[in-house]
């Protein structure tokens, strides 16, 4: 879908579209590369209009409790200030974009951009009432910020085309994309019966 026209009281979510997470990273999503030219055109959309933007990264110690040596369920990604971590090179963030990292904690793992910090109460003093949110992974981060910026009193629209699943368990995106929708989040631009 084509972004709509966005304001100052819209905010553009880019959720941990990072190296380790796109192809040849240490946990790529399938096709988490295809995210990034359809987050471009809301980024430009984005800035024309005034609208907030906000990019979230894990930004993990080594040793994070998320990570199989500890009990984890994942390998080590995204350490903090390495290459892993940085955002994806083709990922045109404005200058003024606000970053928010997520799971810097050794012994807490936190999925959404809104987990432990001041994100809700920063959007709500910049006039933000309703969230634009794409990013990586549907299943896991997308759905936790989408989920977390509804519990916040946000209007939240997940933007179909530019998010893509783990799916650790096959369906697993379908089914977070049923659960975000059953929780008021909009699905725009999805096709009529998409489950």
């Amino acid at each position: 879908m084509h972004p709509p026209p966005l304001g100052p009281s819209d905010a553009l979510i880019v959720v941990d579209v990072q190296k380790d997470f796109c192809s040849g990273g240490a946990l790529p999503v399938p096709d988490g590369d295809h995210v990034v030219p359809i987050l471009n055109r809301w980024i430009d959309a984005a800035r024309k209009g005034g609208a907030v933007v906000v990019a979230s990264r894990d930004w993990h110690p080594a040793g994070h409790v998320s990570f199989r040596q500890r009990g984890g369920p994942w390998q080590p990604h995204c350490v903090q200030n390495t290459v892993g971590a940085a955002f994806h090179p083709d990922l045109s963030l404005p200058a003024d974009a606000g970053i928010v990292s997520k799971g810097t904690e050794p012994d807490r793992d936190a999925y959404s951009a809104f987990d432990g910090g001041p994100l809700a109460d920063d959007l709500r003093r910049r006039g933000v009432r309703r969230l634009w949110v794409g990013g990586l992974a549907e299943d896991y981060c997308v759905r936790a910020t989408v989920l977390d910026g509804l519990k916040a009193g946000f209007e939240v629209h997940l933007i179909p085309d530019a998010v893509r699943a783990v799916d650790v368990q096959p369906g697993d995106g379908r089914r977070a994309r049923r659960e975000m929708r059953q929780a008021g989040g909009v699905l725009d631009g999805e096709a009529e019966g998409t489950p």
